[in-house]
């Protein structure tokens, strides 16, 4: 069984959003386990979302399953939950991993608002820029879901990340640089606050500085086909429409 579902947390968090988000994870979580419960032959594996944006905002030092740390902000509290009704579930005869995603690049998804910013000159850094961003290709992503089916001993908690996060002014220079942009306009957090009222988000999902190493990943020995950043924007943009991005 894999559990991707709840809400989007790219709107306001207002309290109906607020109630929304923290009810599509859980709910969903807890009906999944109740249904491998009543199963008469339950799955051999249970992988459920879960999100890096758990560990506090971070530019001092990487957090990772061992050593990471947690705030009590918004989003820390809906991935504690999150988490917390996953292994509530009682579930004996199916192992459980709760995946720790970090921001999931491909053909669509976060990387279309990204490419836009670059097509209208604005690809410059958000806010500092200092803030780290921690990433993972989505074709890592499946992989890792392969290798978790595959290696029968593993269970528990797992980042999915890049083991190479960058800052958000390395990670849009790369993206500028692949997408044959020479320049992008920086976008100020007073900017960014009036910007994300406009367009009904948070600024707090550009600005939240997320550093997240998958240590436990890289133990058991998965290895990463992208690795590196400008690996995968090259593959994903290798995907694209170039006239619609005005690529190169």
């Amino acid at each position: 069984v894999i559990n991707l579902a709840g809400k989007s947390v790219n709107c306001r968090y207002n309290e109906k959003n607020k109630k929304e988000i923290f009810d599509s994870r859980t709910i969903s979580t807890s009906a999944i386990g109740e249904a491998i419960r009543q199963a008469t032959v339950p799955p051999k594996l249970w992988l459920n979302a879960a999100s890096a944006t758990i560990y506090r905002h971070a530019e001092d030092s990487p957090q990772d399953e061992y050593t990471g740390e947690f705030h009590n902000d918004f989003s820390v509290q809906v991935c504690k939950l999150w988490e917390k009704t996953f292994f509530e579930q009682r579930t004996p005869f199916t192992r459980k991993i709760a995946m720790r995603m970090a921001i999931t690049l491909g053909a669509g998804g976060v990387m279309i608002p990204f490419l836009n910013l670059c097509k209208y000159g604005l690809g410059g850094r958000q806010g500092s820029g200092k803030q780290m961003f921690s990433w993972v290709h989505v074709m890592d992503v499946c992989r890792s879901i392969e290798f978790f089916w595959e290696h029968t001993e593993l269970e528990g908690v797992f980042n999915i990340a890049s083991p190479n996060p960058v800052t958000n002014s390395v990670f849009m220079q790369a993206l500028r640089k692949v997408t044959g942009h020479v320049f992008g306009l920086p976008a100020y957090e007073w900017m960014l606050n009036i910007g994300a009222k406009i367009i009904g988000t948070e600024t707090e999902l550009i600005l939240k500085s997320r550093w997240v190493l998958p240590a436990k990943l890289q133990q058991t020995g998965f290895s990463f086909k992208y690795a590196n950043l400008l690996d995968a924007f090259e593959n994903i943009v290798q995907q694209l429409p170039r006239k619609k991005y005005h690529l190169f």
